[in-house]
Order: structure tokens, then C-alpha cells, then sequence
């Protein structure tokens, strides 16, 4: 009997070996994800002792099976006995934060970062800052990097004489050999200048920063944007000015335009940092040249960044730096040759109408607005519709009309089927932004031209549109607006338009009511199944059977059952099969004895 416990308790981690050394990868990969469960079968100690060293020792496997390891033992920590123990995980995270693949890497090393705060002060220095030293000195790149994202998670919980060492390390890092390691190092500087006082920053950091800056690889000078930013945080003005700024005003003229897309994309994180004094004497000229950059990626993160920057300006010269300094930028990005530097700019421009106030963008923004609304790029014109509201709140909609709804008329009476298409997906957008009693004023009419456009494609989307509309303003102006003003294209001579009314019907009906689909959407429909064209007659059989849900037992015995029943016998073969499809259907809805 104890030879059978003994078998039993063997059983998990034999059956573990066994599969972790089987040639299907999916094998090896399943018992990786099961190891929690190997682990509470084997209870803490024997996976301290035999499960840790056995996976340390193997750990040369295809690098999706590594990938799940490492993220295993990121949560390991209550299954090794807790953080009396938790440093037994270090041995063979240390391994998977030196091989080649970088996404394996990275997970160790956050497991690594997990696992650091379950360490105990004392295990820490003895554990856990060792780990940190061996793979800053060691003689692969992978393991140097990997060391990079260690340190700010262990530095503030040791003594001052750690410190020294862990500061004097991460220094070493930032002048590693390797432009790999060097761009790990400019990556988390930032985050470890957080952890560290602000002598040491002063006296260790702050020359490793500029070293940094001013380094041959761009891919490196631009991750020292981001370092900036946290390390201004934690200076005075003074100090930013003595200290920061000389390298951050080379940086923004940087030679590269990568590093200047990443200044230009954190620019207003910059601002922040960098306290007022400075952004009036520094920032504003400095943006004002990103706007103007030869490259179209870097206008484009400037151009996001319009409505931010100007926010955040000290309000005694909020209005004058905008005026002087970065309209007369916009109005050149308007018309900019790119279309993302476009779209970039009209997804902020609106928002610039509370700084400059009724009479500023009346007589400054809302020129631009018009001609962005009648921008090739979809993306510009949908920007800008967006945000009307913006500008709605600022000028009035009774200004605003007069000033773009004739813009938007004419988009959407333009001789080109694509541009009305385009400008028919806004309506709703417009409308939700404008109101009711505007858009029955000025652009309900509008809408039912559309449906009866001479292209398909614009009385499909116009169609799909209605319902966008009734979801916006309510079942009540459907039934009192719009619903008669489509049941009276029923009559048109032209039979697409009474095609037309069909599919609006079908869009409407779930949001008008039972009442009104029986007393009047119904009556439409049963008169069009006499239609002369054969089109209209088997669309009235579709209708019927979508629109099923809506109609009472009465309505549909006493109306829809001899429309349908004589449209089975019509000359036009499409029209019968529509009509016996739709009587099938609701039947299998209703029950075969309707």
C-alpha cells in the first residue's frame, strides 16, 4: 500500500519528464501550462527542490514552449512555499532573460519584475541584485538588455552602498558597446530616474542622458525623448534649464526625422514636464518648426498635438502665441500635399474655437473649416463633421449653419455618386451634433432626396441611414416626420422609387410599433404586391415575411395571407418563389395552421 502512495505521488512529475522530453512540441508545450497543476501535486517543497532545478536544466526548447515557461513562473510564487522561498524562480528566469528571442526575453524579465516585490529585503540584496549584476556583465547583448528593465524594481528597497553599485551599473549599460543594449538602457532610464533622489539624478543619470542624446543610432536619441520627460518631473525650472535643456533643444532639431516624429508625438508631455517659463521661451518656436517639418509623419504627430499644446499654454499668452505663432502653421497644414498630416489636423483643429472665442472663429477657424469640408480625403471630412460640436458650443448653430451648411449641400448634391455617398454616412453624425429642429429644417429634405437618387449605391446607404436617424431622434419623429414622406414615394411613377419605399420600410418598421406597421405600413405594402413591375412584387413578398414580427393574427389571415397567396400564382417565376419562400416562413413563425 505505501509502494502504491509512493507510485502515485511519483506519477506527476514522471508524466511531466516524460512529455517535457517528447519530440511534439504540442506535447511539450501542453505540459508547460500545466505546471501549476504539477506543482500543488508535488506540494511546495518537493517543487522547490526537484520541479525548479529540473526546468532550469532544460531550458533548450522551441521558443514558444520557453515563452509560455517564462510566463508560468511569473505566477509561481505561492507554489515554491511564498516569499520565504520566492528567490528559487530567479535560477531559471535568468536563463530565459538570456536567450536569443526576444519575446521570450521580455517575459522573463516581466516575471522577473513580478516577482521582485515578493522578495525580502534581505533576499533581494542576496538573491536578487546578484541576478541584476550577472546579466549587466554578461557577455551577450540578450542578457545585458534584459537587465535594463531589472533595476528600478529592486533599487529603492536596498542599503546606499547597493545603490551605488546597481547606479553604477545601470551607467555602465548606458556606454555598452552594443547599440542594442544601449537602447535598452535609454528605455528605462526614465522609469529608474524615478526611483532614484534628486542628487543622484543630478550626479549619475543626467550625464548618462546626455551621453544618450547625442548617440550615433537614432533608434537609440529617440527613446531619450521619453527619459526627458521623466526626469524634467523631478528638477526644478532651474535645473531643467541648467541641466536638461541644452540636450532636449538639440534633440528637437535632431537630424533624424524618427527622433523628431518621437518629439513631436510626446510634445505635450514635454510641455508638461518642463513648467511655463520654458515652453514660452523654448517650446513654442520649437513646435512651431515641428508643424513645418520636411516630414509628413512629423507635421502629422504636430498637428495632433495643436489643440493640447495651445491648452496648455499659460492662459496671460494663451491667445497671442495661437495667433502668432501656430495659426498661420495651420492654415499652411490645411492645405498640406499629405492627407494623414490633414486628417491629424482637422481631429484638433475644432477644439482651438474655445481658446480664440465667437468673433476669432468666425473670422480666423471657420474658413479653414470649409475648406477641409470639402477635402478630398473622406478621413479629413469625417474629422471635422465629428467635432462640430466644438465649434457649435462657441459660435452658435444659427452662425454655424449660415457659414458650412451650404458647404455641406453642395457636398451632398455633387454631380459625383462617390462624394454624396460620403457625405450621406455623416448626416447622422451631423444631425446628432446640430439637433432635432435643425435637421428637420435644414436637412430632412435633403435625406429624402437621397432616396430617390438616380445611383443605387446612394439610395441603399440613403436607406440604411434613416434608421441611423430614428436611433437618434426617436420612434415619435419617425412616425410623425419621416414616415409619411416614404410612404408617399409608394405612389412615384418611377418604379425604383417605390423600390425604394420598400427598403425603407424594412429598415423602419421594428422602431415604428405594431399599430403603425398594421393601420398604416401594411395597407403600402398589400397595394404594391399589385404592382405592374415583377421587382417591386417579389420585394413586397420579402417585406412581408421580414415584417412578420409586426403584424397582428387578424392582419396577417385577413391581408397579408391572399396577397401572398396570389402572388404564388403570378406569371413572374422570381416573384412565385419569393412568395411561397415567404408563406414557409411564416408559417414555421406562426404555426402551419395559418
Amino acid at each position: 500500500m505505501a509502494d502504491g502512495n509512493v507510485e502515485d505521488s511519483i506519477y506527476p512529475i514522471a508524466v511531466l519528464i516524460d512529455e517535457l522530453r517528447n519530440e511534439d512540441v504540442a506535447l511539450r508545450l501542453n505540459s508547460i501550462k500545466k505546471l501549476s497543476t504539477i506543482a500543488l501535486a508535488l506540494g511546495v517543497e518537493r517543487t522547490r527542490n526537484e520541479l525548479i532545478p529540473f526546468l532550469t536544466d532544460t531550458i533548450y526548447d522551441e521558443d514558444e514552449v520557453l515563452l509560455a515557461l517564462a510566463e508560468q513562473l511569473g505566477n509561481f510564487t505561492p507554489l515554491v512555499g511564498g516569499s520565504d522561498h520566492v528567490y528559487v524562480l530567479l535560477a531559471p528566469l535568468e536563463s530565459l532573460a538570456t536567450v536569443e528571442e526576444t519575446v521570450v526575453r521580455d517575459k522573463a524579465v516581466e516575471s522577473l519584475r513580478n516577482i521582485a516585490v515578493e522578495h525580502k529585503p534581505k533576499d533581494l540584496e542576496s538573491h536578487f541584485v546578484p541576478l541584476v549584476k550577472r546579466l549587466s556583465q554578461g557577455d551577450w547583448f540578450t542578457s545585458r538588455t534584459s537587465a535594463c528593465g531589472l533595476f528600478s524594481v529592486c533599487y529603492a528597497r536596498v542599503n546606499p552602498n547597493v545603490k551605488s553599485e546597481l547606479r553604477n551599473h545601470y551607467k555602465m549599460l548606458c556606454n555598452d558597446d552594443t547599440p542594442m543594449v544601449r537602447r535598452a538602457a535609454a528605455g528605462k532610464l526614465g522609469e529608474f530616474a524615478k526611483v532614484c533622489d534628486g542628487d543622484q539624478v543630478k550626479a549619475d543619470l543626467i550625464p548618462s542622458f546626455t551621453s544618450l542624446a547625442g548617440d550615433d543610432q537614432d533608434s537609440v536619441r529617440l527613446l531619450t525623448v521619453e527619459a526627458s520627460i521623466a526626469i524634467a518631473g523631478l528638477l526644478n525650472t532651474t535645473e531643467i534649464e541648467d541641466l536638461l535643456m541644452p540636450t532636449i533643444r538639440a534633440v528637437m532639431q535632431d537630424k533624424s526625422w524618427r527622433v523628431r516624429y518621437m518629439v513631436a508625438d510626446k510634445f505635450t508631455q514635454l510641455q508638461k514636464a518642463v513648467k511655463f517659463d520654458i515652453t514660452k521661451n523654448d517650446l513654442v518656436n520649437a513646435y512651431h518648426h515641428l508643424l513645418r517639418d520636411a516630414e509628413a509623419e512629423v507635421r502629422a504627430a504636430a498637428a495632433h498635438k495643436v489643440k493640447d499644446f495651445c491648452e496648455a499654454l499659460p492662459k496671460d499668452c494663451q491667445e497671442q502665441v495661437l495667433m502668432n505663432s501656430i495659426l498661420p502653421c495651420v492654415k499652411e497644414l490645411v492645405n498640406d500635399p499629405n492627407q494623414h498630416v490633414k486628417s491629424a489636423l482637422a481631429s484638433t483643429i475644432m477644439g482651438l474655437s474655445n481658446i480664440l472665442g465667437r468673433d476669432g472663429t468666425i473670422e480666423h477657424l471657420l474658413p479653414l473649416f470649409l475648406t477641409q469640408l470639402k477635402d478630398e480625403c473622406p478621413e479629413v471630412r469625417l474629422n471635422i463633421i465629428s467635432n462640430l460640436e466644438c465649434v457649435n458650443k462657441v459660435i452658435g448653430v444659427s452662425q454655424l449653419s449660415q457659414s458650412l451648411l451650404p458647404a455641406i449641400v453642395d457636398l451632398a448634391e455633387d454631380t459625383k455618386w462617390r462624394v454624396r455617398l460620403a457625405i450621406i454616412e455623416y448626416i447622422p453624425l451631423l444631425a446628432g451634433q446640430l439637433g432635432i429642429e435643425f435637421f428637420n429644417e435644414k436637412l430632412n429634405n435633403l435625406c429624402m432626396a437621397w432616396l430617390s437618387d438616380s445611383v443605387f449605391a446612394i439610395r441603399e446607404a440613403a436607406t440604411k441611414n434613416l434608421k441611423k436617424l430614428v436611433e437618434e431622434f426617436g420612434s415619435e419623429w419617425a412616425q410623425n416626420t419621416l414616415m409619411p414622406k416614404v410612404l408617399n414615394m409608394s405612389r412615384n411613377q418611377n418604379y425604383l422609387h417605390r423600390l425604394t419605399t420598400l427598403f425603407a420600410i424594412n429598415v423602419l418598421a421594428s422602431v415604428c410599433g405594431k399599430e403603425l406597421a398594421s393601420k398604416t405600413i401594411l395597407p403600402v405594402i398589400i397595394n404594391l404586391g399589385g404592382d405592374s413591375v415583377p421587382n417591386v412584387r417579389f420585394n413586397v413578398a420579402k417585406t412581408l415575411l421580414q415584417l412578420e414580427p409586426n403584424f397582428e393574427d387578424s392582419d396577417l389571415q385577413s391581408k397579408v395571407k391572399p396577397c401572398l397567396e396570389k402572388l404564388t400564382t403570378d406569371t413572374d417565376v422570381d416573384v412565385r418563389f419569393f412568395a411561397v419562400e415567404a408563406i414557409d416562413g411564416i408559417k414555421q413563425a406562426r404555426g402551419n395552421n395559418w
